[in-house]
């Protein structure tokens, strides 16, 4: 990747991660939502959008469906901060590497000193 690219990418994340937190007024936006990183196409006309929702599957999926219903409000948002001639179109995914951490963590707490499992 290049370095506009891997700029691009942080400039997207931190502003995306402003704006839902502090522009996005939804009753389904869950409190514990974090953009995880952004990855932006070789064209950039698009950005993959990976986010991280704590909460049950239900709150999840209901995060994940406002995200993308205010795509277009956040391309918007977006244009007077960033400095290219198209705002790349936002797709959002769900990103489970936070959970994964947290579980792999609890699993390697129950192994003792020499790999096995404690009593």
């Amino acid at each position: 990747m290049s370095r506009r690219t891997d700029r691009l990418n942080e400039l997207l994340r931190e502003e995306i991660s402003w704006l839902v937190s502090r522009e996005m007024r939804d009753p389904r936006l869950s409190v514990l939502v974090t953009i995880t990183r952004v990855a932006v196409s070789v064209d950039l006309r698009q950005a993959v959008v990976y986010v991280s929702v704590m909460g049950t599957a239900e709150e999840k999926q209901a995060t994940l469906e406002m995200l993308r219903s205010a795509a277009g409000f956040l391309q918007h948002s977006l244009k007077p901060k960033l400095d290219v001639r198209h705002v790349p179109a936002l797709l959002f995914k769900l990103d489970q590497s936070i959970e994964e951490g947290i579980r792999l963590t609890q699993i390697l707490d129950t192994l003792g000193p020499s790999g096995e499992a404690r009593p």
